[in-house]
């Protein structure tokens, strides 16, 4: 591993103690208390369990049908179907450069360690590193966390593969947590929460974004002949569901904003739009919404009492 210290911040998923240990010559973090072995492959470890969760509960479409998602190995597998650091048409990379933006408006400082779910092409490093924030990368794939690594191969960025659901941090380890386009993926969008809120330090702050009242479409799968839903979207959200995701008594404040009018997108205005700067793209957007209000997105952020 290119830093010896990052180990110290995290811990086994089986026994949950903090003893691994990183055995330079095997390449791979040793769990002096229980003995498990995670393999680090290009830098990145590997603290994925070995089969994946049981008992938790299920969204409603595989409740309906009586089936299961095995989310680790399906997005293990979307890694190499889908490429996160591709080249996206004009009006994509317009609607997730202001997503970008909106979550960026939320960091202040110029130093502290942020956890980035779901990394895909690992915009946050990129963003915040030069800054001097400790960025960790983390997805569920190998392919995305290396690539991350290779391409922003900052002395203060980290990168793990992981299951937020089987989290390898110590409690109190962050300063933000960020999850962009990745709660309407899982199963129990409550306990991602409660997983995440566990790591952030006392005074930090957890933000999500995820589209808003998204009408969920399905397609006949070719395979099973069930009805499968686009994009791997299980839920839908607005503010009511979100705020009340999370209200335990370390829960300080919890804000959510709404943005990118549907109008200004459905108008392909975005070839005039991207020469806005965020602050004034903002207010036109703000105020297309208040002449009719379609938000796209939401973003929601919880903050952890002190």
């Amino acid at each position: 591993m290119k830093n010896k210290n990052f180990p110290k911040i995290l811990k086994c998923i089986y026994c949950e103690n903090n003893y691994l240990k990183f055995n330079e010559e095997r390449n791979s973090l040793f769990c002096t208390n229980c003995n498990h072995v995670f393999v680090v492959t290009d830098n990145v470890p590997v603290l994925l369990p070995e089969k994946e969760l049981t008992g938790q509960s299920k969204s409603e479409i595989h409740e309906k049908l009586g089936t299961d998602f095995k989310y680790i190995d399906h997005y293990q597998k979307d890694a190499y179907t889908s490429d996160y650091f591709a080249e996206r048409d004009s009006g994509t990379e317009h609607s997730e450069r202001r997503v970008r933006e909106y979550i960026a408006s939320h960091i202040s400082g110029k130093k502290g360690r942020i956890l980035d779910v779901g990394c895909g092409k690992a915009w946050v490093a990129e963003l915040f590193c030069p800054l001097g924030f400790e960025v960790i990368s983390m997805d569920i794939s190998l392919r995305n966390t290396s690539k991350a690594l290779k391409k922003h191969p900052f002395e203060n960025h980290h990168a793990v593969v992981a299951d937020v659901f089987s989290l390898p941090f110590l409690n109190n380890t962050f300063d933000y947590i960020i999850a962009s386009e990745i709660i309407e993926h899982v199963q129990n969008p409550a306990t991602f929460i409660e997983k995440l809120f566990s790591v952030l330090k006392p005074g930090g702050n957890l933000i999500i974004t995820t589209p808003y009242k998204e009408k969920l479409q399905y397609s006949l799968c070719i395979h099973c002949n069930n009805p499968t839903p686009l994009h791997a979207h299980l839920h839908s959200f607005d503010e009511k569901v979100l705020t009340s995701l999370y209200i335990n008594n370390d829960l300080e404040q919890c804000n959510y904003q709404t943005f990118s009018n549907k109008i200004l997108i459905h108008l392909r205005l975005h070839k005039i739009l991207k020469y806005m700067n965020f602050k004034v793209w903002k207010a036109v957007d703000m105020l297309m919404n208040r002449i009719y209000y379609v938000p796209v997105r939401i973003l929601v952020k919880w903050k952890k009492k002190l």
